[in-house]
């Protein structure tokens, strides 16, 4: 039987469950628990299934509390906080409980539990059942960049700490309860660290990375290597320049962003450079017909794969929020982060952590 289990959200959270278990490598045993919410994991279920770092895969059909209008009604404001807070005990209880009929495994058999997600229902559910768990942060440094506990909770955040300390509402990233600790990449970039927060470094788990786990790794996430390291080769000398998409505003307005984008920095030495997109998981955005011109990458691995394809490299990589700590195959790294999107829409929409 597994001792250890993941509930992944996205293509992210199951690449760093590898890079634990690789880590841990105590022979224990871990399965894996894929939920269906926020992003399509398509054929890789079944390549997990057939993976040896896991024993069991598990899909789960895990519901935004929209889908629920007993549970939207509770979510309006009352109008005053004595008022609001009763609505959100009530809320927190019932939302795990629609969650608790749609939990593939009985969570209660695990040594331990690492949710990346707690936000979501699963990390409610957790708590209204006093299962004890582990958080693990849903990307890199992303709380240095937006802390969501004390945004979603800003106005008597520590009246709501103490509450969810005490068990009576639910608050992710370490506040809850049944939360045994937060595990982070870099505790010295958060401003708010919380004292059950624990440090990991990703790039402790990589470069301990052999050559048989960067095997499983590919053969996990890519469907086909072979189409990948076509699509990424290039040939005449021509400068390459990778640009990584996120589901940012309205389609209309995103489509202006990344054109802008290849405006900006698509020339690299005088020269037009050979553009490729790198696609998030949960932007629907067609680039082809956008910019037929450009090589699309799709989203169906994390972006960390290619670091282990060997020989690959760009000359210029650009984000607009996406870390980009991790990534060995550019010669130059670009973040445009919050200065660049102001231009785009209003700046307390993305500056989450001035509002705190």
């Amino acid at each position: 039987m597994s001792k250890r289990v993941y509930v992944c959200h996205t293509f992210y959270h199951v690449y760093i469950a590898c890079l634990k278990e690789f880590y841990f490598n105590d022979g224990a045993g871990a399965d894996l628990i894929l939920s269906k919410m926020s992003n399509r994991f398509g054929t890789m279920v079944d390549r997990a299934r057939n993976c040896p770092v896991f024993n069991n895969v598990y899909e789960f059909d895990e519901k935004e509390y929209t889908e629920f209008p007993d549970l939207v009604e509770l979510k309006t404001n009352a109008g005053n906080i004595v008022s609001n807070m009763l609505k959100r005990i009530k809320f927190c209880k019932e939302l795990a409980r629609h969650t608790e009929a749609l939990v593939p495994v009985d969570m209660k058999q695990y040594r331990d539990i690492y949710v990346f997600c707690d936000s979501d229902p699963i990390g409610y559910y957790l708590s209204y059942k006093k299962i004890r768990y582990h958080a693990v942060e849903d990307g890199l440094d992303c709380l240095a960049s937006y802390d969501t506990a004390r945004y979603d909770n800003r106005g008597a955040f520590k009246i709501k700490a103490m509450m969810a300390k005490l068990g009576l509402i639910h608050i992710q990233n370490g506040y809850g309860k049944y939360c045994i600790d937060m595990e982070v990449n870099d505790i010295s970039k958060l401003k708010y660290p919380t004292a059950n927060m624990v440090e990991l470094p990703r790039k402790k788990l990589t470069e301990r990375l052999n050559s048989e786990e960067k095997k499983l790794l590919l053969k996990l996430f890519v469907a086909n290597l072979d189409e990948l390291k076509e699509r990424v080769s290039t040939s005449g000398g021509t400068p390459t320049l990778l640009v990584l998409t996120e589901p940012l505003c309205d389609m209309e307005t995103r489509a202006r962003i990344f054109r802008d984008i290849i405006d900006q920095y698509g020339v690299i030495d005088g020269k037009k450079a050979t553009v490729l997109f790198k696609q998030h998981p949960r932007d629907y955005l067609d680039y082809k017909k956008l910019f037929p011109d450009a090589i699309l990458l799709d989203g169906t691995f994390p972006m960390e794969m290619l670091n282990f394809i060997d020989g690959l490299s760009f000359d210029r990589l650009v984000s607009v929020y996406t870390q980009l700590d991790a990534i060995q195959f550019a010669k130059e790294k670009i973040l445009l982060y919050d200065d660049f999107m102001d231009k785009y829409e209003a700046p307390e929409i993305h500056r989450q952590n001035e509002a705190i």
